[in-house]
């Protein structure tokens, strides 16, 4: 969209987040749908930091303000309330968003610096693995009048699907593509503009059938898992704090352990052998193991073999 006029936020729009968007359209142009809606996402969260800080303009955006912001980060990756990599990258897009609004880098900050280094190894056992926590939280969930968080959580699981990915999820599609095939094709909401250029059929596994029926329940009238009457950024910021209520309780991280979970698992019954992060050592020989690797890369809609390592740990 591009400049739209008047001086707040460098004439990108009078609201933060808006301008933001416009500004990331205005950077990249025509393409690269996935990553502006990326960007997007995690400008949304410094806009509402912003926010609470009385800053309501870009132009009023300093280093020390950003700079604080990440160290607010840092506190959650500590607590083990956030990865190291997803506080990386919120910090990552600040800096996109804010060199697409100024014209200039003069506010950039250093994310490793800020919050720590990432390891590209996962070195952890995801507490989602055990399903028992997850049931715990997701039980609670219920209890509170949140199912679709509930399912959320459960796609997550049991199909390996990112955040963005379960609430774009057309359920009752998927339900029909796993009763007929076995099999699910997710195009909605995933990373690197792919879409529906490209094809990720996801196994679906005997466990994964309910939460499907589940979803296709909810999902009614719907095109997708979003309530009726809420904008992706709206249910997500509502699902991430209904999340939280929970997950501390039954000592879960955020959703994406859950992916990690469903990693591990996959891993296992490819192999034939604990993942390595649970095991401690790779137990499986390397063809089993690299071809593991490939399917849980394909399945988890990435394009390189070599990040699965962050999912399941070290392939040596």
């Amino acid at each position: 969209m591009g400049k739209v006029g008047g001086e707040r936020n460098f004439g990108f729009g009078k609201q933060m987040a808006w301008a933001g968007k416009n500004a990331l359209a205005d950077h990249y142009g025509d393409g690269h749908y996935g990553t502006q809606a990326a960007h997007s996402e995690r400008w949304d969260q410094f806009c509402n930091y912003a926010r609470g800080e009385e800053v309501r303009d870009v132009r009023q955006v300093s280093e020390e303000l950003v700079k604080e912001y990440g160290q607010t980060l840092q506190q959650q990756v500590a607590t083990n309330e956030m990865a190291v990599s997803y506080a990386q990258n919120l910090l990552s897009s600040v800096n996109v968003v804010l060199e697409a609004m100024r014209g200039d880098s003069q506010i950039r900050v250093s994310p490793s610096e800020l919050v720590g280094e990432r390891c590209n190894v996962r070195q952890e056992i995801p507490v989602g693995l055990e399903r028992e926590r997850l049931q715990q939280a997701t039980s609670d969930l219920r209890d509170r009048g949140e199912e679709r968080v509930a399912v959320i959580a459960e796609l997550a699981r049991e199909l390996g699907l990112r955040f963005r990915e379960a609430s774009l999820l057309d359920a009752q599609r998927a339900l029909q593509q796993a009763e007929h095939k076995g099999l699910v094709n997710i195009t909605e909401g995933t990373k690197g503009g792919r879409g529906h250029l490209v094809d990720r059929w996801v196994q679906v596994l005997p466990v994964a059938t309910p939460v499907l029926e589940r979803a296709a329940e909810l999902q009614g009238e719907g095109r997708n898992l979003i309530p009726d009457g809420s904008s992706y950024a709206q249910w997500r910021d509502h699902a991430y704090h209904a999340w939280s209520k929970v997950s501390h309780d039954a000592e879960l991280q955020g959703f994406h352990d859950l992916r990690a979970a469903y990693a591990c698992e996959r891993y296992q019954q490819l192999t034939g052998y604990p993942a390595p992060v649970v095991a401690g050592e790779r137990l499986a020989n390397k063809d089993a193991d690299m071809s593991a690797r490939e399917i849980i890369s394909a399945e988890l809609g990435h394009g390189r073999v070599d990040v699965v390592s962050a999912y399941v740990g070290s392939a040596h």
